[in-house]
């Protein structure tokens, strides 16, 4: 058995002397580990950094063995967040999550490209990279068939100044219908759903802490149900860190 495809660094767990398990998020074969050999050298050591995306090219003799490895460099990303604990933290969150969240060898091509832009986003720093997080949030909780419905209230049925979710039907409720319940709904950041959302947004770290727990709550519930503590660590760490600003300057704090 052999297979040649890209695929994004989520994990690497040494064996032995000088090998290691790589996990891959690839965008064919889905989330698929294998035996990489000389992984403790220099040159495969900084390649299989969490977040960089390799060429990778699997063998084995039967399709359910683990397999081994080779790999090439393609897009290196974690050297430029080594300096940020906030960016670093935000890779080793989604990794984690689809380390711990996706089936193995099952293809997911729109969650692949999706990660990958996301990854590049954060690589760069781009002035929207945190809110691209949340709404990579929301692609990969749809992408296991968990997606919430923010199109328009379930009340109502209208489509602008939604405001709220429900926490069991994972369905947007708008201002107006949801200001009696808002204690049991879940607060809908407004850059989610864009013009759609409530008229007035709140300070970025409020907006990203609503974020954080609205994912959070369905990731937890539908994804995570069985972990001891919740969503995994990597996760919390990120959102600490990322909810740690100067409330004045709005600079992140690493």
């Amino acid at each position: 058995m052999e297979w040649t495809d890209q695929g994004i660094v989520l994990s690497a767990r040494r064996l032995g002397e000088g090998s290691a398990i790589v996990s891959l998020l690839t965008e064919e074969q889905g989330r698929h580990a294998g035996l990489v050999r000389g992984a403790a050298g220099k040159r495969q050591r900084g390649m299989i950094m969490l977040g960089n995306t390799v060429h990778a090219t699997w063998r084995a003799r039967l399709a359910d063995h683990l397999g081994t490895m080779r790999l090439e460099p393609a897009i290196s990303r974690t050297s430029s967040v080594l300096d940020d604990p906030v960016r670093l933290s935000a890779l080793a969150s989604a990794a984690t999550l689809l380390e711990g969240g996706l089936p193995e060898r099952q293809a997911h091509p729109v969650l692949f490209r999706a990660t990958t832009i996301l990854f590049d986003a954060i690589a760069a720093g781009t002035d929207d990279w945190v809110e691209a997080y949340f709404g990579w949030e929301l692609g990969l909780l749809s992408e296991m068939g968990f997606g919430l419905d923010l199109s328009r209230c379930a009340g109502s049925g209208v489509m602008e100044d939604l405001g709220y979710v429900s926490p069991r039907s994972a369905r947007a409720v708008s201002l107006t219908a949801g200001q009696p319940y808002a204690d049991r709904l879940l607060p809908l950041p407004r850059f989610l759903v864009g013009r759609r959302g409530r008229p007035i947004s709140n300070h970025p770290a409020t907006d990203w802490a609503d974020a954080a727990h609205l994912t959070g709550h369905f990731l937890e519930r539908h994804v995570f149900p069985h972990e001891d503590g919740g969503l995994p660590t990597a996760r919390g760490r990120f959102v600490e860190l990322l909810l740690r600003k100067d409330t004045t300057s709005g600079v992140l704090q690493g």
